[in-house]
């Protein structure tokens, strides 16, 4: 339509048509090409863009001094849309839930859903009654300098509390396929369901390259991958904080912390066994 009220004032400034002519042409009434030449003072050089017909206000808006109170206090600590309504009730404010969110979200407060994350079916989340059942993934980010970062890999057994992590200085799908392959490996079982959160690394490339069962974690429920996330933390604090930010370095230091994790360290989600016992049992009654 801009353009189309451009062509119509360009027809009537510099081809001399009649405006009455352009409305039989265009099929707009004449009064309306009136109006689009008198919006256009440049004569037909600019596109005349579509007003809104939202009106500017109405009997039951909400008042100026509500409208600050509820931006204030979403500033001040950028708590949730109820913790903001909470607050304006104890402070006697009469305001709808609604009203508030629709008045964060239209001053541009409102935390939006990532686009990147992408929505996917729904899979049943499997019991793991053996190794392998139900396996999850995930990529600690380590910070080497102020642009440039490395990642560390890791993976976890449900089951057997097995896990396995290498480092990489790329993150992507095809350096996740080799990852997973190459865990699979050293497990010593086959993966039957592969779990993991909604990271590019494991986007829909690596889905259908894995050739495997796999499941997403719901957004913004890490609770989901709660098993690998506390390994992550065990991880961190027992062996990647005491080696230099360094792939090469941080791969040697991993091959001998995973043979002690695996084999030594006793954990207490598996009634305070060491998760090679599961394993091995699992492959000897294989």
């Amino acid at each position: 339509m801009p353009k189309l009220r451009m062509e119509a004032v360009r027809l009537v400034k510099y081809r001399g048509w009649s405006t009455r002519k352009v409305s039989r042409y265009t099929g707009f009434s004449q009064s309306v090409i009136v109006k689009w030449c008198k919006k256009d003072p440049t004569g037909g050089w600019r596109r005349i863009p579509t007003i809104s017909s939202r009106p500017n206000h109405h009997p039951r808006e909400l008042k100026e001094n509500v409208v600050q109170k509820i931006l204030e206090i979403r500033r001040s600590h950028g708590r949730t849309s109820e913790v903001v309504h909470g607050e304006l009730v104890n402070l006697g404010i009469k305001v709808s839930l609604n009203s508030v969110r629709r008045t964060i979200d239209r001053h541009g407060l409102m935390k939006k859903r990532s686009p990147w994350k992408r929505s996917h079916p729904h899979v049943e989340r499997p019991t793991p009654l053996k190794c392998g059942d139900l396996v999850q993934l995930d990529t600690i980010h380590r910070m080497v300098d102020e642009k440039k970062r490395l990642y560390i890999f890791v993976v976890l057994d449900v089951y057997s509390r097995w896990a396995y992590a290498r480092a990489y200085s790329k993150m992507n799908g095809a350096t996740s396929l080799r990852f997973a392959a190459e865990a699979e490996k050293e497990a010593g079982f086959h993966f039957q369901m592969l779990q993991s959160d909604h990271g590019p690394e494991f986007g829909r490339w690596f889905v259908s390259q894995i050739k495997k069962k796999h499941r997403y974690s719901r957004v913004g429920k890490p609770n989901d991958n709660a098993h690998i996330e506390r390994f992550n933390r065990t991880l961190q604090e027992e062996c990647l904080d005491k080696v230099e930010d360094n792939v090469r370095k941080i791969n040697q230091a991993l091959k001998k912390y995973l043979k002690y994790y695996n084999t030594k360290r006793l954990h207490m989600g598996i009634s305070l066994k060491v998760p090679a016992e599961l394993t091995n049992r699992f492959q000897a009654i294989g």
